[in-house]
């Protein structure tokens, strides 16, 4: 029963986000111009849904919980569409896993949603999204759908697999255009990220008429930089060092955890030791969106670009870090015949036209991951685990303290 009022509450969540703290409500200054939403639907056509699982706390028994876990589907041209796009793909480090590359690869298309989910449930969600393309009769006789992952198994019983096929197919029924649902919502629920929680994060930029006017979306799933929280930079200023001189509460575990049995960061971070050799690993995958028209290796060139985004946050894509990025563009409307014995026209904007799609992507993706810290709330799991969400007030007092602080911005945007 509890897991089926989970189910039912995760599509009002998908089809009606509530309102969220946002880091641009904080005061948190951002280059660039965003469009109206802040995020990836900023690119029409763009859709998103999240189922997320939240059940259970104590201690974790396999196959029970507690769990906290779910699915995340962005959909390049809407649910209505069986078009195809094309589409180009980066890793940074490859300690983790996006199915479907390979195919992707060979022929620059990407047909299909892009799945998010945890690193034990690829598998599920991937035959999910091969049955939801099936059922809506993509022109294939068979798919290689792209799935990505992220690891949660320090709050959720990830070998519990408790994600469902059910689970996946709801995220994809309830993607819609408009605001996106942020923090711990659908795969993102489980996620920790620079030491706080972390999850789901969304931005845009919207390039002026003389760069063409075209839009940039960015959609998150950050949970890297595990006890990393010294490292962690936003706006410039050295947020994760001042925070940790504070002796803020990294995160509450059992000492006998069998799951996180290395150090806490807590007593690391606050004598400025480097703690664990892993404190830095964990994954995030990056998704863009734009309506530029650009083709499959112009894409792969935008797909590297996220890197420099996670550079200002104080990323290192460190060596247990599955840091893996995704590009798409929704221009060049049917590609469907594409391959065959017909010869769509094909737009392509000029190579030498690229550099503010890179200086885009580079700013939404950064605002993206702070808009996912910004929104994740305290949570509490398996092992009694408690994972803090990044302090607000105290967010604002260290970009007060270096000149930081968008006053003005926080004001309009409350």
């Amino acid at each position: 029963m509890n897991r089926l009022f989970a189910f039912a509450a995760l599509l009002l969540i998908g089809a009606a986000p509530p309102h969220s703290t946002r880091a641009r409500d904080l005061g948190v200054p951002f280059e660039g111009t965003p469009g109206p939403l802040n995020a990836i639907t900023d690119v029409a056509g763009v859709e998103v849904g999240h189922t997320t699982l939240i059940s259970g706390s104590g201690p974790r028994v396999r196959g029970k919980g507690p769990v906290r876990t779910g699915v995340t589907a962005v959909l390049p041209r809407g649910r209505q569409s069986t078009s195809p796009v094309f589409a180009g793909w980066f890793t940074l480090n490859a300690a983790g896993e996006m199915t479907g590359t390979t195919w992707l690869e060979e022929r620059g298309l990407l047909d299909g949603p892009v799945m998010i989910t945890n690193t034990h449930s690829v598998g599920v969600v991937r035959d999910a999204a091969v049955r939801w393309m099936v059922d809506r009769g993509w022109e294939s006789d068979w798919h290689v759908p792209v799935t990505a992952e992220t690891w949660d198994g320090a709050l959720n019983d990830l070998n519990g697999f408790h994600v469902r096929q059910g689970h996946a197919l709801a995220a994809l029924q309830s993607a819609r255009s408009g605001p996106v649902a942020e923090g711990s919502v659908g795969g993102g629920t489980g996620m920790m990220c620079n030491d706080f929680k972390g999850g789901i994060g969304t931005s845009s930029r919207r390039l002026a008429g003389d760069r063409g006017g075209y839009t940039v979306g960015v959609l998150v799933q950050c949970n890297y930089g595990y006890f990393a929280r010294r490292t962690l930079r936003i706006a410039g200023a050295p947020v994760g060092r001042d925070l940790a001189s504070t002796h803020l509460p990294c995160f509450v575990r059992p000492v006998d955890s069998p799951v996180m049995p290395y150090q806490t960061c807590g007593t690391a971070a606050a004598s400025g030791a480097s703690g664990d050799e892993r404190e830095r690993d964990g994954s995030i995958i990056v998704v863009i969106a734009t309506d530029a028209p650009l083709l499959p290796h112009q894409l792969r060139r935008i797909a590297k670009r996220p890197s420099l985004g996670l550079g200002r946050l104080g990323s290192i894509a460190a060596n247990g870090s599955g840091d893996i990025f995704i590009a798409f563009s929704t221009a060049n409307p049917d590609l469907r015949s594409v391959g065959g014995e017909s010869s769509p026209p094909v737009a392509m904007l000029a190579n030498d036209r690229l550099s503010p799609l890179f200086e885009a992507v580079t700013q939404a993706t950064e605002e993206a991951v702070v808009n996912a810290m910004v929104a994740a709330k305290t949570m509490e799991g398996a092992d009694g685990l408690r994972v803090y969400g990044l302090p607000h007030e105290k967010l604002r007092q260290i970009l007060a303290k270096y000149n930081r602080l968008d006053a003005a911005g926080a004001s309009s945007a409350r």
